[in-house]
């Protein structure tokens, strides 16, 4: 797995983006006191659920994996001139 240039602020518009898909879809309601770890797996699993994004083999499933699906995700859904796809 490559990681990408700006990956961690590419994962952090992720889990804001994620955030928002969520509660707009009415399927979650975040707390200020969740970790970026839960809102990572959750987001990936409405994300995989919602057939957004493709699932990794169940054996492969972690936190550094999610994250860069995660990232990959948000890439493709910012404007191509956005700074952090430079």
């Amino acid at each position: 797995m490559k990681k990408l240039k700006h990956e961690n602020e590419l994962v952090k518009e992720a889990i804001r983006a994620g955030v928002k898909y969520g509660e707009e879809r009415g399927a979650v309601e975040f707390e200020p006191t969740d970790s970026a770890a839960e809102k990572i797996e959750y987001i990936y699993r409405l994300l995989v659920h919602d057939k957004l994004i493709q699932p990794l083999p169940e054996e492969q499933v972690s936190q550094k994996s999610m994250r860069h699906r995660l990232a990959i995700w948000v890439s493709k859904t910012l404007p191509k001139d956005h700074p952090l796809l430079k």
